[in-house]
């Protein structure tokens, strides 16, 4: 585009221009054509690569996923834009305002004296700005879309602060047991999906009462298996029908 500017050196001002051009009559077919449905999925990968860059701390990749984590934010406000809704301004100034409300001990005269009073005085604001009146609705509000596990764990955090909770681990770890058992003898069950739920809802209420991240726990275990697995069919121990590698791990 003749009228388009190159520059050394980009900044948040060129990166609209950028994405208003591109959603533009003279500006790129496929761009166009998205709404925020088609590029949803987009929005969660994007995410995913953000957050892998950071668990291998790698700043150089962390510095581009971010990068197109931010497209996507701006994409969806330009489709909005182009819609006759809110745009990227209006992003930035609910973000501001939620910002300066949920933190009175900086921008009001609240003292806190920990991060967790902090984190206690959020969710308070929060529930108040949205109207929620019951430990229901707290539970409720988690969303669908979540990962399973991630969301069973929020769950139980939030039904926990209710006083719907286990003593204890170890009391958690109990009902964990209970469940398996009645998993391993009823695998032939109509019910077998819900069974086997049960039980990966409690390892979610056993690993929030040890202070575990159950979602982080599985990946890492996940990652060892594909360890043991890769060495195994390096050393050519693979067979057709062989479980060591399960027994193994």
């Amino acid at each position: 585009m003749a009228d388009f500017e190159r520059k050394d050196k980009y900044a948040m001002a060129d990166l609209l221009a950028i994405m208003k051009l591109l959603r533009s009559p003279d500006g790129c077919p496929w761009d166009r054509e998205q709404n925020h449905h088609s590029i949803r999925k987009n929005f969660i990968e994007e995410t995913y690569e953000a957050v892998e860059a950071i668990d291998n701390e790698d700043s150089a990749l962390l510095l581009e996923e971010l990068g197109d984590v931010l497209l996507q934010v701006v994409f969806h406000a330009q489709i909005e834009s182009d819609a006759g809704g809110f745009d990227f301004d209006a992003v930035c100034d609910g973000i501001c305002k939620k910002l300066i409300v949920r933190h009175p001990h900086v921008f009001g005269d609240l003292k806190v004296s920990s991060g967790d009073e902090v984190l206690k005085n959020w969710e308070q604001i929060k529930n108040d700005v949205k109207g929620v009146q019951t430990a229901t609705e707290t539970l409720k509000n988690v969303p669908k879309v979540q990962p399973a596990l991630m969301r069973a764990q929020k769950i139980s955090h939030r039904a926990a602060k209710a006083g719907v909770t286990f003593v204890d681990a170890n009391a958690a770890a109990q009902k964990l047991a209970e469940d398996v058992r009645s998993l391993t003898q009823n695998l032939t069950a109509e019910d077998v999906s819900a069974q086997l739920g049960r039980v990966l809802f409690d390892c979610a209420h056993v690993a929030r009462l040890l202070s575990v991240d159950a979602e982080q726990a599985l990946g890492k275990t996940s990652d060892r298996f594909i360890g043991v697995f890769s060495r195994l069919e390096e050393e050519n121990h693979l067979t057709e029908g062989k479980s060591s590698l399960l027994d193994e791990f």
